[in-house]
């Protein structure tokens, strides 16, 4: 999450790697980098996923420039979530349209579990659509609310939840016991179900952290104490003094408060009828001591009276949960910074409480053993065994989301630079602002897609993905995508609580249960040998792995000498950074086409090519399919891409070189396994290819002899055979065994 501004202060401190005396240096310099695009969620603090792939070709670029290579090493596996939950991740982003935004690289998105073999979940719940609800005509008449969809998806989770602490209903994570600090609920934006979700789980007893981020003054702990301050200043302000009565510090109930206010004369306020009611003493002579003090006091000292020395914050905690401390405390440090400011009038404070409320965020802590419910913005980096995934069922963009100031990058014709154009509404616009507006959308839905990955890769265990709606389901949220994917796959059921369908994925089967085994009797202490207690001598360091494609390498890496003269690499004809990236796409082509039937190839170069190679030419489009089209349909290449050949074979092993043990690991791009020999063979692109095998550069042999000497001993009983595939003719090149044996020998390793 990376932005353009911090990449190009990255670029500039790297800069000097690549000029002067430093790019020929014999010191060794590093640029390492670690990201995943499919995590950038952070658009509104600048971040941009694509700065990250432009700044990776421009530092492949500058090092292949200078005789070196950048190595990109894919992170496939995942400690943290179980198959199952990356099975469906997998499956969710398949599609062209739902992995859009997702990543630049055309393979499909594959996860590999360290966990594999643990059993995991996924569920989706049926979206709970909105009930209407008819108004009265006598606007005195209350309106229930509790039906609202939001509401009532809220009341089901608290229910599941409660329910598998309890025990009376089955985890579905077999026997093994849930705690609320296992339980997280994300949610793509802070509205009413959060606020819903809480007091649900509140009800029933359930330990929850409360929201991660909230306006002070919208926390219910800091209206009651705002309605306090309102009626010590003005003790007629009825509805003041009614919400500090019905909160935790007195605890009235809507009887208790209707019994005093209902049928009090017509000019008399609700505190001089509490007063002549007579059975509220304790109370009449709390608030009287508070009106009082309020008086003499300063804002930060009263509150802090009422709070620690009268017990309203261990009542208001007691009441609402750990959470509420937290706000309390920001309240009485806003009240002593509004202090130091040189104020401290009651009126003045709870005016700029009111209007300008800090906004307080909660660090989620999974110590406290209570379930969070949080955005997904606040997750991401965090975990939980089980996660539930909230949709609202809203649409990704929202025009009103859009900025109304657009920037504009000049053509040149008329001014330089980037510029600014005030777009007021959209019925104001022209081709130019309509263009902008459309790349604004396009860049909001992409992150609306990593939105989505992040949340569901935040389960470890098990994931429900559950979700409301309006009068109708929009085909583009969270719930519908998650839903399309697992179709196919998933168990379907109906959910006898609300009706509605019940979707469940699984891959691995769960353990069946184990009895405990019986006592074993005690064995007798066993003497500790002296050994034990000895020092181990630490190991000798490991020798730097040799990856047989870098032997070919400069000798100024510093990695690989060799005591041979080395013909030279025939050189492309283009510059090296395109070079690579060309060298790639074939690389690309040639692993997956022979996959497909002959009658695809075509079609599925030219949709690669557009991706890949969307900013090349057409010619060089259109000469790279003829160089793949011909290789694979020469007959004489036939056996290479024949059934039971493998692609991109990763092979690991320690060779005596020099007569020193060398740990070695590369990857072979195909192998063929036929009768009594095995046959490697390695893709490349020279341009002029050599025309035998004399004309092949040394550092090549040397690569097809580390992979023969890594192959050998896996086929004892077959003949390994090695042979270099040039795509630009294409001719396959068969190498001597004699001559790999002594390009080996021959090979320095310092």
């Amino acid at each position: 999450d990376t932005s353009p501004k911090q990449w190009a202060v990255i670029s500039r401190l790297a800069r000097e790697f690549f000029t002067g005396g430093s790019a020929r240096s014999d010191e060794q310099r590093t640029i390492f980098a670690v990201g995943d695009e499919k995590q950038s969620i952070y658009s509104f603090q600048g971040a941009d996923p694509e700065i990250f792939h432009a700044t990776r070709h421009d530092f492949a670029t500058r090092i292949e420039k200078m005789g070196g290579t950048l190595q990109e090493v894919g992170l496939n596996y995942s400690f943290r979530s179980t198959a199952d939950v990356l099975s469906a991740v997998d499956l969710v982003f398949t599609g062209s349209e739902a992995r859009r935004g997702l990543t630049r690289d055309p393979e499909d998105i594959v996860h590999n579990a360290i966990r594999d073999k643990i059993p995991g979940f996924v569920q989706l719940w049926g979206s709970i659509g909105e009930e209407s609800i008819d108004a009265p005509e006598d606007w005195r008449q209350s309106i229930d609310h509790a039906s609202a969809a939001a509401v009532r998806l809220a009341e089901l989770i608290a229910d599941t939840i409660k329910g598998w602490l309890a025990g009376s209903t089955a985890s579905p994570l077999a026997e093994d016991p849930l705690s609320p600090g296992d339980i997280m609920i994300l949610v793509r934006k802070r509205d009413r179900f959060i606020h819903a979700l809480s007091r649900a789980l509140k009800n029933r007893h359930i330990a929850v952290a409360g929201a991660d981020r909230i306006k002070l003054r919208d926390h219910i702990a800091i209206k009651d104490l705002m309605a306090l301050g309102r009626f010590v200043l003005q003790p007629d302000d009825d509805l003041s003094l009614a919400a500090f009565l019905k909160s935790p510090v007195f605890g009235l109930d809507e009887d208790a408060l209707m019994a005093i206010a209902i049928d009090r004369p017509a000019n008399q306020s609700l505190f001089e009828a509490l007063k002549a009611h007579g059975g509220h003493r304790e109370i009449v002579g709390r608030l009287e001591t508070w009106r009082e003090q309020a008086r003499q006091l300063p804002v930060f000292d009263f509150f802090a009276r009422v709070l620690g020395r009268d017990g309203v914050r261990n009542r208001m905690i007691a009441r609402l949960g750990n959470e509420a401390g937290d706000l309390l405390d920001e309240f009485l440090g806003a009240a002593l910074a509004f202090e130091r400011n040189g104020q401290s009038a009651m009126e003045a404070f709870l005016a700029a409480i009111g209007t300008y409320a800090p906004e307080v965020k909660r660090q989620a802590n999974s110590s406290r053993d209570e379930v969070r419910i949080m955005t997904v913005h606040a997750a991401k980096g965090l975990e939980a065994r089980i996660v539930f995934l909230v949709d609202s069922g809203g649409a990704p963009v929202h025009s009103s989301h859009l900025p109304n100031l657009l920037p504009l990058v000049s053509s040149g014709r008329h001014w330089q630079g980037t510029g600014y154009v005030w777009k007021a509404s959209k019925k104001i616009g022209n081709t130019v602002t309509d263009g902008v507006t459309e790349t604004l959308k396009r860049k909001a839905e992409d992150e609306y897609h990593r939105l989505l990955y992040v949340a569901m890769t935040r389960a470890a265990d098990g994931l429900i993905v559950a979700g409301y709606h309006s009068k109708t389901r929009n085909d583009d949220a969270w719930h519908t995508m998650v839903e399309r994917a697992l179709m196919p796959d998933a168990l379907h059921e109906t959910d006898p609580r609300t009706g509605l369908p019940l979707l469940t994925y699984r891959m691995t089967p769960h353990a069946e249960h184990v009895p405990e085994p019986a006592e074993v009797p005690e064995t007798p202490e066993l003497a500790v040998p002296d050994f034990v207690s000895e020092k181990v001598a630490p190991a000798p360091p490991m020798p730097r792995p040799l990856a047989p494609s870098g032997v070919s390498a400069v000798v100024e890496t510093g990695i690989v000498h060799q005591a041979i003269t080395v013909s030279p690499v025939l050189q492309d004809d283009v510059q090296p950074g395109f070079a690579l990236e060309r060298g790639i796409v074939i690389h690309r082509l040639l692993q997956k086409l022979p996959e497909l039937p002959g009658t695809e190839w075509p079609g599925a170069i030219t949709r690669y090519l557009a991706v890949a190679g969307r900013t090349w030419n057409k010619t060089e489009r259109d000469h790279v399919s003829a160089s793949v089209l011909s290789v694979l349909h020469d007959k004489d290449f036939a056996g290479v891409f024949a059934p039971g050949s493998r692609a991109e074979v990763t092979v690991m092993g320690t060779l005596q070189i020099n007569g020193r043990p060398r740990a070695v690991s590369g990857k072979i791009d195909r192998l063929v396994a036929t009768g009594g020999t095995v046959c490697i063979v390695d893709y490349k692109t020279n341009r002029p290819p050599p025309l035998d095998a004399d004309a092949v550069p040394e550092g090549y042999v040397a690569q097809m002899a580390l992979y023969r000497a890594l192959i050998a001993p896996l086929y004892p009983d077959k003949s390994v055979h090695a042979a270099l595939l040039f795509t630009e003719t294409p001719q396959l090149i068969a190498l001597p065994e004699m001559v790999m044996d002594e390009a080996l020998a021959r090979l320095k390793v310092t």
